[in-house]
């Protein structure tokens, strides 16, 4: 790495940690332009906070609870695009970011988790706050990195190994100027593999006491490095596109994706090639008439049809592409698993999942780049009956859905089909996990809204944080649309400074577990209500008091027609919709719903 030479980093005015390390962390962030800070309160850390907060460069966030603060920052590393530094003290402090950093991991969110330390001769000790802290994230982190303590702060405390000769004078300096370029070292790697590799990164930070002292000028002179130079995109091979024009069958299924991700001219291509299904779920952010939305309630009916076997058979690809995230949808993992293609590829430039046990092609591309080279050829007149047949059985379960809502009485079904046609357009949509997702998968999405979820690890935890976070990087307003469990569970997501007045959240209140009632093996007993659907009928109300939301309820199909009707309108304040659905009819009208399709 080649050196550009010292960069001017600091103001006149500006007052700077007398630890180098601290500074070095701060600095070093800044060169490589690292804006977003969310930090949590702490003596230790308090170093870092002092330089992060101190400098007009960096927008900081004050998130108490660490877990929240963790989710919050991914919220809005999702919307930017650019890693989001977290800041917290030594202990369980650090343990606490680890749900959200399992969630970055897994959908490669970038995040730089600065995590402050005591320094190594008080681990385990009896020091307070004090953990085993290098390395904690194990194999959820993209680079994982531990610092070393400065020699010239406080080094009348710095406990030496024994039998090792304690530096002074021009020793000490030329000890401390090998740590110092270490360190740089060290950081600049960590910042550059957060977005080459759009994983969270962790930097574990030794500092000793004094922890709050400042001074004029910066305590080191950082000096920027250049970037590595970007690995050239590779092209297509054409073995690939000759495979491709060949296959009679061919199923593209898409999981997360952030909107925009491919060019509509591609999109147009698959559309228009009848030899071509492309299945989308709701947070895949791909829309065109000839895709194929709502997975489950396509296969559903195929399940329970009298010959399932030659149907499937009939539905198989050739050639399955994936491209993506996480998949939600069970019914088509396990058709895949089944009844597998006879070649998989997935398109993606870091990591490859097996989902369905016969990948046979990883592409380090993008789904976009591979696309381009795929369908940049004319497109011929081809003929196949693949997708005009299966668009013929995708209608009709349209419209017997359509017919099934008007029959039913009011229930989360019901619920999700009002909610989703209420939407306004441009709308960021933040999906909680568990029965949220899920029932949201059944109905479609306007391509103005675009849609995330947290589906990474899939736990019910910080989808709260995560949408404040995201709302508040976000243009447009946000909906969160919540399960009560979840939404109680991340009840901190609301403890900060940062809820938008246009954020709205609507709650979905079964009294409890509601998913366990339509997973496999629910049987009805005191055990089933009290430790799987936990059943409970705790108002939100005192939550969103306690925040300062607008609260309101409603119990029925007309209720709930009434409330979307101004919901989104603009109030001034943050505003949350509980709607009250029936918990022992929900799981019926759901299951019914799929048997009603065939």
């Amino acid at each position: 790495m080649e050196s550009t030479g010292a960069l001017r980093i600091f103001a006149p005015d500006m007052k700077y940690t007398n630890i180098p390390l601290a500074h070095t962390v701060v600095a070093l962030c800044k060169l490589h332009g690292i804006r977003q800070v969310v930090i949590s309160p702490g003596s230790r850390n308090a170093p870092l906070i002092n330089g992060f907060a101190g400098d007009p460069f960096f927008e900081c966030f004050s998130v108490v609870d660490e877990r929240s603060a963790g989710f919050f920052a991914l919220g809005l590393s999702q919307q930017s695009g650019e890693p989001t530094a977290l800041v917290c003290t030594s202990g369980s402090a650090v343990l606490n970011y680890y749900p959200a950093v399992a969630e970055a991991y897994y959908s490669r969110i970038p995040l730089l988790v600065l995590t402050a330390d005591r320094p190594p001769y008080k681990v385990d000790i009896g020091d307070g706050q004090t953990i085993w802290q290098e390395g904690v994230y194990g194999k959820h982190i993209g680079f994982a990195g531990n610092l070393q303590q400065d020699l010239t702060h406080a080094t009348a405390k710095i406990r030496w190994l024994p039998g090792v000769p304690v530096p002074s004078g021009d020793l000490l300096k030329t000890r401390q100027a090998e740590r110092q370029g270490q360190n740089e070292s060290l950081i600049s790697q960590a910042i550059r593999a957060a977005r080459t590799t759009r994983l969270p990164v962790h930097l574990n930070i030794p500092l000793e006491e004094p922890l709050y002292g400042v001074q004029e000028t910066p305590p080191v002179t950082v000096e920027a490095v250049n970037p590595d130079a970007a690995a050239p995109t590779p092209e297509v091979p054409e073995i690939l596109v000759s495979h491709w024009e060949q296959a009679g069958r061919k199923m593209v299924l898409v999981g997360s994706m952030a909107p925009n991700a491919i060019p509509e001219k591609w999109l147009n291509r698959l559309a228009a090639d009848p030899t071509v299904l492309v299945f989308t779920e709701t947070t895949s952010n791909l829309h065109h008439p000839h895709f194929f939305p709502s997975i489950d309630s396509l296969i559903a009916p195929l399940e329970r049809s009298g010959d399932s076997e030659a149907t499937f058979e009939a539905l198989r690809p050739d050639l399955l592409l994936t491209f993506g995230g996480m998949v939600v949808s069970k019914k088509v993992k396990q058709f895949l698993r089944r009844f597998p293609p006879k070649a998989h590829w997935h398109a993606d430039p870091h990591h490859a999942y097996d989902t369905y046990f016969c990948l046979g092609r990883h592409i380090r591309q993008t789904p976009a780049v591979l696309l381009s080279g795929l369908l940049a050829g004319e497109a011929g007149q081809k003929k196949s009956g693949y997708r005009p047949h299966w668009a013929g059985v995708w209608n009709r379960c349209q419209e017997r859905r359509n017919s099934y809502l008007e029959a039913i009485p009011f229930s989360d079904f019901k619920a999700f089909h009002q909610i989703m046609e209420a939407i306004p357009p441009l709308y960021l949509v933040q999906l909680a996990n568990s029965s949220t997702v899920r029932y949201a998968q059944l109905f479609e999405m306007r391509p103005e809204n675009p849609v995330f979820c947290n589906r990474g690890t899939s736990g019910i935890e910080g989808g709260t944080s995560t949408a404040v976070g995201a709302a508040w990087r976000h243009a447009a307003p946000t909906l969160l649309i919540s399960g009560d469990l979840g939404f109680m569970y991340d009840a901190n997501g609301l403890w900060n400074r940062y809820l938008r007045p246009d954020f709205r959240i609507i709650v979905i209140h079964n009294q409890g577990g509601g998913i366990f009632r339509i997973l496999p093996g629910h049987e009805e007993g005191p055990a089933f209500e009290t430790f799987f659907e936990t059943v409970h009928d705790h108002s939100l109300q005192p939550l969103c008091d306690l925040h300062g939301l607008t609260y309101s309820r409603v119990e029925s199909e007309q209720g709930l027609q009434d409330a979307l009707a101004n919901f989104f309108e603009p109030s001034g304040r943050p505003a949350l919709l509980e709607v009250r659905t029936p918990r022992e009819l929900n799981n019926k009208i759901l299951l019914d719903y799929f048997e009603y399709l065939t």
